[in-house]
């Protein structure tokens, strides 16, 4: 995987709070930073709430970067509820300074975007078989779990048809293709690239 970094390093740390329990939190652990101190883990709560526990974590260290991972994982049965939520964390993550990775609908697709461009609106599910394809294996049924979720960093970097540079160009363009659009209407859509970006200045 061709690794894209952006800038000079600084000293600072990072507080990375996570939806997701295994999978992301593992992923970002995995960054082979050098001149910065990473702390991730998953808090298992829904969007708001999330948010609320992490500004209660957050401390006054201006050299500590704190961000919030979460996606809208969007369900029919409590679709308005999911979208009210999604789009209220981000709104008090904002306004409390702390930063966002978010991804519409699953944080896999940031991994998908390694490999191919898409602005299809796929559910979680269709992101999981296309992962499948790519790495040999059913990606739902072991992607959750913490042993396999310490390789997805390594997987990508080592993957010939993985390319993070691209990964974030093609984020990038669907950004731009959804600007003017609610969150919870930018779908497919993920800044995680942001995150990585920050964090590839510190290799």
């Amino acid at each position: 995987m061709k690794r894209y970094n952006e800038g000079e390093p600084n000293k600072t740390s990072f507080l990375i709070i996570c939806e997701g329990q295994n999978t992301e939190p593992q992923y970002f652990r995995q960054f082979p930073v050098k001149t910065a101190e990473v702390t991730s883990y998953g808090l298992g709560s829904s969007r708001t709430k999330l948010v609320e526990m992490v500004i209660d974590l957050k401390t006054e260290d201006k050299q500590q970067e704190v961000w919030v991972v979460f996606d809208m994982d969007i369900q029919r049965e409590n679709a308005d509820k999911i979208k009210s939520d999604y789009e209220n964390a981000i709104a008090l993550a904002e306004s409390k300074n702390i930063k966002v990775a978010y991804s519409n609908d699953a944080f896999e697709i940031w991994f998908l975007l390694h490999y191919q461009y898409f602005d299809n609106q796929w559910t979680r599910h269709e992101y999981y078989d296309k992962l499948s394809e790519w790495w040999g294996c059913n990606y739902e049924k072991m992607g959750k779990n913490i042993a396999f979720a310490q390789t997805i960093y390594k997987r990508l970097e080592e993957d010939e048809n993985a390319d993070q540079e691209e990964a974030i160009q093609r984020a990038n363009k669907l950004s731009e293709h959804q600007k003017d659009l609610k969150y919870t209407e930018k779908n497919p859509s993920t800044n995680v690239h942001h995150l990585v970006n920050e964090l590839n200045k510190h290799f």
